[in-house]
């Protein structure tokens, strides 16, 4: 009986450990916005964005015409990148530095410099094709990353099905 609830223990250690390691990768800090947008390729400023890998577009509120949430939280604007990846793969983030709004409440947009964001604030530099993952500077939250789907000559953008 004893051997029985050690192996309960241990099974639900493992649960919780793995609930835990995975929550991490979330950016709970930015708060959810409706986004729901889809870039068309054959519009002449985003055809960078299909070919070449590693190539990023800002999207901002005067990209209205797209769809829902364009403008980002706070108004900074959504990054959508090429990763490059197996053929046509795109990450899209938000804009908002998740460190500066966590710690001072400050909504500032992360600039985008090749294939990092870097905040202007605060230095953090975010991995565009690693999921916005913080790789130097004092940030420890990812950027809040958008789902995206490549359908022929078009991405849809969104963060609620």
């Amino acid at each position: 009986m004893s051997v029985s609830k050690i192996r309960y223990f241990f099974i639900f250690a493992l649960v919780v450990m793995i609930t835990i390691s995975c929550d991490r990768d979330k950016n709970e800090v930015i708060p959810d916005i409706t986004v729901d947008f889809t870039i068309t390729f054959s519009d002449p400023e985003f055809f960078d964005l299909l070919y070449s890998p590693g190539t990023s577009s800002l999207i901002s509120s005067s990209h209205r015409h797209l769809g829902l949430g364009t403008a980002g939280f706070d108004g900074n604007g959504i990054i959508v990148y090429n990763t490059g990846l197996q053929g046509f793969e795109y990450s899209a983030f938000d804009r908002t530095c998740p460190h500066c709004y966590s710690t001072e409440g400050v909504s500032v947009a992360v600039n985008v410099d090749a294939v990092y964001a870097v905040c202007p604030r605060c230095s953090t530099n975010y991995a565009m094709g690693a999921s916005g993952l913080p790789q130097s500077g004092p940030g420890q939250y990812y950027l809040k990353n958008y789902h995206t789907s490549f359908t022929g000559y078009s991405l849809r953008v969104w963060n609620r099905k």
